[in-house]
């Protein structure tokens, strides 16, 4: 039995905050992750008649596109996060003109503080499972790795994060 495609309208509409999530946590730049969530969609929208529901769910789908792309984007720019926020970040990430008003709440802005001391495999992995809230299996499919992999490699970046934070309140990174 062929299962039945959703409208793109809907598959925009239902999975474009989880798209932005997951972008924005791998550049931790919010005009970056707005351009390559627009390009996700669009490359989506072109090749939406040759995906197949049977062999992946949409999201997962959706993630492989913006994943590639921003892989494309921050090899091609030689774009690296350093350790700790760098201005140009901090005055776009920050700013009072955040239209999603993201950067009002500031455990937002603690959560960009330590996404942007992970590797961009790290932020791949954490933006996969809490950012487009994938399970452990579509994430191991994905990446073609074990679900044990997944759930270790998960596991032990918490505990990094969990080490950022040790010692540090809100008012270290405001």
């Amino acid at each position: 039995m062929e299962a039945v495609k959703t409208p793109f309208e809907q598959v925009y509409s239902d999975n474009f905050s989880y798209v932005y999530n997951y972008v924005y946590m791998r550049v931790v730049h919010k005009e970056t992750a707005e351009d390559l969530t627009s390009q996700t969609f669009l490359n989506a929208y072109s090749h939406y008649d040759s995906y197949d529901p049977e062999k992946a769910g949409i999201r997962t789908w959706l993630c492989t596109i913006a994943r590639n792309l921003t892989t494309n984007h921050m090899t091609s720019s030689h774009v690296r996060l350093s350790t700790e926020l760098n201005e140009e970040t901090q005055q776009s990430a920050f700013s009072v003109e955040d239209q999603y008003d993201v950067f009002k709440d500031d455990a937002n802005k603690e959560v960009a503080k330590i996404l942007s001391r992970l590797t961009d495999e790290e932020r791949q992995l954490i933006s996969m499972r809490f950012g487009l809230e994938l399970d452990v299996r579509d994430i191991a499919l994905s990446l073609d790795i074990t679900e044990n992999a997944v759930r270790k490699r998960i596991k032990k970046i918490l505990v990094k994060c969990a080490e950022f934070e040790k010692g540090h309140d809100l008012s270290d990174y405001i």
